[in-house]
């Protein structure tokens, strides 16, 4: 038996018969092909349809191959997708940490793929199983990436990539495992017609008499009714989530809010190499915006964000930098979001952190909120000493960030805010934990001064998700773009441009209300997860009834 064949049942029905896997030159390419059609899917290209395309794609280099080629054909499929999606990790920090994380991600769709090959058996012998089963290997694998190690890396799930689609109101019901399952389903739909239409096109009269039981040419309706059905499921599944109601606007107090984004002197790593510039730009947008309030030109914000690092200097130990901050909330008449890079609490560490500073008061102390997931090897360093052999740019991290232990429920007046900083975004449980803690509003501080545009677009994809998932309103601050609104439908507003300075005001209505999928938590990707491991199980056992059926 050549090597990249399946291990072909004898006891498959009829219609299934005895198939091979696609021939090696032809699924190399598709899962090559797979990839970049996913990465087009996210931003800054946002074409949302070829998502499930490609993951129907790796679906089909996948299907009946060993377990060996199941997982180089995954392998092609990541190093394709996550290569160029995290091009932005090695614009200042060198290709090295790019390629590593690019290879790591990938090794999660190579054991997708390995798995795609295994449940082959279960996939030819129920007719309906190869687009439920596409859907939960999935959620598997994303739930999987998104914990392992160091607390996973959830960036490029499938679900990121629908903020224009209609699946997108699926997160409404079940978050991002439920919208991931039904791209990666509509995937499954897709590949189950493509593949069966070729058999159907294959096939002679012959085949349909002998399937059929009857005259040759007696079944023309029949041979093609299984490539029909599951095409049309997966644009009616897509069409028919417009019909998952959102929420439009919120129904709570109206509140203004102001985002000033204050840009920084140069992009780079070195962006904080200038600190005190960098809080000047922030104060002065504040200042200047209390400018345009006074003159009636602007509406008076009952709150004003602040992004992250706009205050690299920590200003509860700077007198300076707390007395500019000061200026800024006096002369705006309301409380300031900063994002504050606080030292302590031990020596040799820092925290991130989301700090609420009051006109006339200052810094409120009960109202601050420590990122509780700082990134590996970004804001802390894992295995400093094996790291070190690997890349002496680790040693430019001096400080371990320290997590915080509380979820960001920042109580600032007006409004409960659910402050998440950068990356957390695109982690289900701190964003969740902020609205069950009573947020009514989404900030999302971060700094994209080291990355790229493509970045900020896609982590502001991850915040108009977030917006339909619990039906809040959200915004996003930036220090350099893209900064903006977001309703709790997922419509944008008011975002600005990359690598500028800007200020945006915005009337948004609060909402206390709860979500379907923020009822249930992580209960569907439980859920979901456990089937994936039962679909494997149901694998092996048919496998091995298999090898001891007789010839």
């Amino acid at each position: 038996m050549d090597r990249d064949e399946a291990l072909t049942p004898a006891a498959l029905p009829p219609s299934v018969g005895t198939g091979r896997p696609l021939p090696l030159r032809v699924a190399a390419p598709l899962a090559v092909a797979a990839g970049l059609a996913l990465l087009v899917a996210f931003p800054p290209y946002g074409v949302w349809p070829l998502a499930p395309v490609g993951v129907a794609m790796l679906a089909a280099a996948a299907h009946r191959r060993r377990l060996r080629a199941g997982a180089g054909l995954g392998f092609l499929t990541g190093v394709a997708f996550f290569g160029p999606l995290l091009a932005w990790t090695n614009l200042h920090t060198g290709y090295l940490p790019w390629v590593l994380l690019s290879l790591l991600q990938a090794g999660y769709l190579a054991l997708l793929g390995a798995a795609t090959a295994w449940v082959s058996p279960l996939a030819d012998r129920v007719r309906w199983a190869w687009p439920v089963l596409t859907g939960l290997l999935w959620v598997g694998q994303e739930a999987l990436r998104d914990r392992t190690p160091f607390g996973g890396f959830p960036w490029g799930r499938l679900a990121f990539s629908q903020d224009t689609s209609p699946l997108l109101r699926l997160a409404a019901l079940g978050g991002v495992p439920l919208v991931t399952f039904a791209v990666a389903l509509v995937g499954g739909l897709l590949v189950t017609a493509v593949w069966r239409g070729w058999a159907a096109a294959r096939r002679t009269p012959q085949d349909d008499a002998s399937h059929a039981g009857g005259p040759p040419g007696d079944t023309p309706a029949r041979r093609w009714a299984p490539v029909a059905v599951p095409a049309l499921v997966a644009v009616a599944l897509t069409a028919g989530s417009l019909l998952v109601p959102v929420a439009t606007a919120g129904s709570g107090a109206t509140v203004t809010v102001a985002i000033v984004q204050g840009n920084v002197p140069r992009l780079g790593l070195d962006f904080n190499a200038q600190r005190q510039a960098v809080l000047n730009n922030h104060v002065d947008a504040t200042i200047e915006l209390a400018g345009r309030v006074a003159a009636g030109q602007e509406r008076q914000p009952d709150l004003v964000v602040w992004p992250e690092n706009s205050s690299d200097i920590d200003p509860l130990r700077n007198p300076a930098a707390g007395a500019r901050i000061s200026q800024a909330a006096d002369t705006v008449h309301a409380p300031i979001l900063v994002g504050a890079v606080l030292l302590g609490p031990g020596p040799g560490q820092v925290r991130n952190a989301g700090i609420l500073w009051r006109p006339g008061t200052g810094a409120d102390m009960g109202q601050l909120y420590t990122k509780r997931h700082p990134v590996p090897f970004a804001e802390y360093v894992p295995l400093r000493d094996i790291a070190r052999k690997v890349s002496k740019q680790v040693d430019l991290i001096r400080s371990d960030f320290v997590p915080g232990s509380t979820p960001g429920v920042v109580r600032a007046g007006p409004a409960v805010l659910g402050d998440v900083i950068c990356f957390e975004v695109a982690y289900d449980d701190v964003v969740r934990d902020t609205v069950t803690g009573g947020a009514q509003l989404l900030v999302v501080q971060t700094n994209n001064a080291t990355f790229d545009v493509a970045e900020a677009r896609q982590q502001m994809a991850m915040v108009r998700l977030r917006a339909v998932e619990h039906g809040r309103p959200a915004l996003m601050a930036s220090t350099v773009g893209v900064s903006g609104f977001v309703a709790p439908d997922g419509r944008v507003s008011d975002a600005t441009g990359f690598n500028t300075r800007e200020v945006v005001v915005r009337q948004l209505r609060l909402d206390d209300g709860r979500t379907l999928a923020t009822r249930l938590g992580w209960w569907p990707e439980v859920t979901l997860a456990a089937l994936a491991v039962a679909a494997l199980v149901g694998a092996a056992v048919l496998r091995r009834r298999q090898r001891v059926m007789p010839e």
